[in-house]
C-alpha cells in the first residue's frame, strides 16, 4: 500500500512539472518608463496567467540615476554643498553600473514582453536581445515601449514605427477607402496623441490567427491613440487600426494600433494601445490581442478563444465590470 501510494504521488509529480514545462515562458521587461509600469506590469502578468498556459516571470531594471534638484517657480537654484554633489555622484555611479550589470536571459523564454521606454540598454544586452530575436525568439512590444530607443538602430527595425519625429523616417495611416498611404519623410506632424477617449478599432486583418473572430470594428477603452510614428516601416503586417479624430487633435486619418514585423528568424508585434489608466489595459480588447499575441508568438496558432463579453462596435468591456 505504501509503495503504491508512493508511486501515485510520483506520478503526480511527474504530471505536474510536465504541464509547468509545457506552458508559454514569458519575460516581462520594466523598470523605467514614463507611464506608470509599476501599475501595467501586474496586470499583464495576472491576465496572462489567466489563460491557464502562460508563466510570466519579470525583470526589473536599476532606477534611472537622479538628476540635480528641480528649483522651484519664483526661487533661485537650491545650493548644493559639496558633500550633497559627493553623494548624488555617488549614487549616480552606482545606479550606472548596476544598469550595465543588469542582463536579463532572453534566452530561456519563448516571447519577451517590453514594458520599458528609458535609459538605452547595456552594450551586452543590446546584442543579447538582437541576437534572441534574429535567432528566432518572440517579442510584443506595449504602448510607451515603442517610445524607447530612437538611437538604436536594430530595436528601430523590429518596431518598424516607433514614437519619433517627422523627419525620422516613413510613417503608415489608412484612408477612408482602406487603402495604405505612406506617410513621407518630412512631410505631415510627428508623432503624438491627442486627449484619451474611447476609439474603434478597425480590424484590418480579420484571417490572422490573433484577430480572427473579433468584431470588425469595435470600441476600445479610454486609451491615448497614437499617431504619426515614424520609422524604417520594413515588412509590417498591420492588423489593426484606429481612427485619429481631428476633434481630439488627432489626424484625422486611421492610424496603425497593431502590427507584425519579421527579424531574422523571429518576429516582433507592436501594440501601441495600453495607457495606464485603470482603463485601457482593463479593457476586454486589449487583453484578448495581448493574450492571443503570446500565443502565437510562441506557437504559431491561437487556441486562446474570444470572450462573450468582447467589445462591441458601441460598447466597450472592461475586467473591472461586474
Amino acid at each position: 500500500m505504501r509503495n503504491s501510494l508512493l508511486s501515485i504521488a510520483a506520478a503526480a509529480l511527474v504530471l505536474n512539472v510536465c504541464t509547468a514545462q509545457e506552458k508559454i515562458m514569458v519575460l516581462i521587461v520594466d523598470g523605467q518608463n514614463n507611464h506608470n509600469w509599476k501599475a501595467m506590469t501586474p496586470v499583464m502578468k495576472s491576465e496572462l496567467e489567466k489563460t491557464g498556459i502562460v508563466s510570466v516571470d519579470v525583470s526589473t531594471s536599476p532606477s534611472r540615476p537622479p538628476g540635480p534638484p528641480r528649483p522651484q517657480k519664483g526661487l533661485p537654484p537650491p545650493e548644493n554643498s559639496e558633500e550633497q554633489k559627493k553623494e548624488r555622484a555617488d549614487l549616480t555611479a552606482k545606479l550606472m553600473k548596476q544598469f550595465e550589470d543588469w542582463n536579463p536571459e532572453f534566452a530561456g523564454y519563448q516571447v519577451v514582453i517590453s514594458n520599458y521606454n528609458g535609459q538605452l540598454w547595456g552594450e551586452q544586452t543590446r546584442k543579447d536581445f538582437e541576437a534572441y530575436i534574429s535567432g528566432g525568439g518572440t517579442a510584443l512590444i506595449i504602448h510607451a515601449a515603442n517610445n524607447a530607443f530612437p538611437e538604436w538602430k536594430e530595436y528601430n527595425q523590429m518596431i518598424g514605427l516607433g514614437w519619433r519625429n517627422n523627419k525620422f523616417g516613413i510613417g503608415y495611416y489608412y484612408d477612408d477607402d482602406g487603402k495604405l498611404i505612406v506617410r513621407k519623410l518630412g512631410e505631415e506632424r510627428s508623432t503624438g496623441h491627442g486627449s484619451q477617449h474611447e476609439f474603434p478599432i478597425t480590424i484590418r486583418d480579420t484571417n490572422h490567427p490573433i484577430t480572427k473572430g473579433m468584431p470588425e470594428v469595435w470600441l476600445h477603452a479610454q486609451d491615448e491613440l497614437y499617431h504619426g510614428q515614424r520609422g524604417p516601416g520594413e515588412n509590417m503586417q498591420i492588423l489593426a487600426s484606429a481612427f485619429s479624430s481631428k476633434e481630439r487633435n488627432g489626424t484625422g486619418v486611421h492610424e496603425p494600433m497593431i502590427w507584425i514585423i519579421p527579424y531574422g528568424k523571429g518576429k516582433v508585434i507592436t501594440n501601441v494601445m495600453g495607457h495606464e489608466n485603470k482603463k485601457s489595459l482593463q479593457c476586454i480588447g486589449f487583453i484578448t490581442l495581448m493574450n492571443r499575441s503570446v500565443e502565437w508568438l510562441a506557437t504559431g496558432k491561437v487556441t486562446t478563444g474570444i470572450p462573450e463579453n468582447f467589445p462591441t462596435k458601441d460598447k466597450s468591456s472592461s475586467i473591472n465590470e461586474k
